[in-house]
Order: C-alpha cells, then sequence, then structure tokens
C-alpha cells in the first residue's frame, strides 16, 4: 500500500504545479486525514472493490492503486474533480451530492448480478447533510446493499461551518464528539486540514 509520506508528497507536488501555473483548473488537496483514510483502506479490496470519490480524489486514487504517473496526467489535463477511471473501478463527482447516487447504483448491481464487489463512497460532511445522501444511505441499508459511505468531517462546507448551518447534532452520527465511527453501512471520522485552503494550493487564485 502507498505510504502515508508519499501521499503527502504526491499533494505537495501538485500544489507546487498549481501554484506554478502549470495547472489550468481547479484543484482540492488533501492533509491530516492520511492515518483515517489508509484505516478505512485496510477493509477495501482494491482488485475487485468500487471507489467513489468527490472532488478531492487524489488519495483514493492512490490506495485504490491507480498509479501517480496516471493520476498526474490527469490531474494536469485539468480533470482532478473528475477523476473517472472506471478501469481501475474508480468513479468521481463533482456535483455536491452526486456521487451517493452513482454509487448506490454500483453497489444494486453488483448484489443482482452476484459479483462480490463492494462499493467505498466518499463524501465530507457537509454533503452527508443533502437530500440525495440521505435518500441513497437510506436505501442502501434497507436493501443491504455491498457499500459502505465514509463520511469525512472536516467542520466545513467551502468556508462555511457545518454545525451553524444545520445544527450541532449530526443525525447520521449518534456520538458527534467522537472521531472515528462505524455502523450500519457507514464510517465517519474528524480530520483538520490546516495546510491547504478548500481549493487551491493557497498562493495562486484560480479563478
Amino acid at each position: 500500500m502507498v505510504t502515508k509520506q508519499e501521499l503527502q508528497d504526491f499533494e505537495a507536488e501538485i500544489g507546487a504545479l498549481f501554484n506554478a501555473a502549470k495547472i489550468r483548473a481547479p484543484i482540492h488537496l488533501y492533509d491530516g486525514n492520511e492515518d483515517q483514510i489508509m484505516k478505512v483502506f485496510e477493509k477495501v479490496n482494491t482488485e475487485k472493490d468500487w471507489v467513489c470519490g468527490t472532488w478531492r480524489n487524489h488519495y483514493q486514487a492512490l490506495l485504490k492503486g491507480i498509479p501517480p504517473e496516471v493520476l498526474k496526467e490527469r490531474i494536469m489535463a485539468g480533470k482532478s474533480m473528475v477523476m473517472n477511471l472506471p478501469e481501475y473501478k474508480f468513479i468521481c463527482s463533482s456535483i455536491v451530492g452526486g456521487i451517493p447516487s452513482i454509487a448506490t447504483g454500483l453497489a444494486l448491481a453488483a448484489k443482482l448480478k452476484g459479483t462480490g464487489e463492494r462499493v467505498w463512497c466518499w463524501t465530507g460532511d457537509m454533503s452527508a447533510e443533502t437530500g440525495a445522501w440521505a435518500e441513497a444511505y437510506k436505501y442502501s441499508v434497507a436493501q443491504d446493499l455491498p457499500i459502505t459511505f465514509i463520511v469525512e468531517d472536516n467542520e466545513h462546507s467551502v468556508l462555511t461551518p457545518t454545525a451553524e448551518v444545520w445544527g450541532a447534532d449530526k443525525w447520521y452520527l449518534p456520538h458527534q464528539n467522537r472521531s472515528w465511527y462505524e455502523g450500519d453501512h457507514i464510517i465517519y471520522y474528524k480530520y483538520k486540514n490546516n495546510k491547504y485552503p478548500h481549493a487551491g494550493a493557497g498562493v495562486r487564485v484560480q479563478f
């Protein structure tokens, strides 16, 4: 498996390229969740399972086994936010709340076909407050689909504090003060990204 340092080094390289104006499209960089995301991937069958992500997806791609050079080429081509590589069973959406229904469809197909595949669907804490997420999660639990939703809680939607918008109590998490929680078809964890802004790398303005 890719190491924590390799994850961090990859994002640092992409950030430097972005700040040097070599990448002419938005990027979203991770920092501070390496231990948690690697813990999730201990459960993932990287050869067999599907991984579904959002606009911030570099760590998932690397841990899924997508070669760094393939990932970097896509990013340089301006496709960081739409990292769709079905040949690696890796699908993403840059639409808020857009990926849960796609992931649920993949899980339903896997169950009906009996492929033994599992789907791992990442969303942020604000996305997990949307109706699209709630419907996908509710259906997946009710039908016992082979899917796990991973909610990454950085307590913000862009720069908006999630708790101030939706209230401090997260309905999908019985114990909101936990840094890690596993429940029925769900894994939740908190993290802080103090290195990078929501988008970009903190130097060059992208719009």
